[in-house]
């Protein structure tokens, strides 16, 4: 039996760049079709995604664009040290591609 794919019922997307922000900013944030959107985007564009249904119910709390509060600090920091793996392990691969 085929496996079908979870619903997305909520997605949000975070940036962060530290010359604008000194913390990282809820960039988009939407339900139901809007939140399989992004997901649909962040997958076109190579975006990284990192289910966290906890993160996703904190971040609806907020408007696109506000930083990200103290008490979400450790919830998005694992969502950062999740992408920037994703991204070292992407240019190891590149690397080894090169060679």
């Amino acid at each position: 039996m085929e496996e079908k794919e979870k619903k997305i019922t909520r997605a949000a997307a975070i940036s962060y760049d530290p010359s604008e922000h000194d913390t990282p900013v809820l960039a988009a944030f939407g339900e139901g079709y809007i939140a399989q959107k992004i997901v649909e985007v962040a997958r076109e564009s190579g975006v990284p995604i990192m289910p966290d249904p906890n993160l996703s119910s904190m971040l609806s709390k907020l408007s696109v664009g506000d930083e990200i509060s103290p008490e979400m600090y450790d919830a998005v920091a694992k969502v950062l040290v999740f992408v920037s793996e994703v991204d070292r392990r992407y240019g190891e691969k590149i690397k080894r591609g090169m060679k």
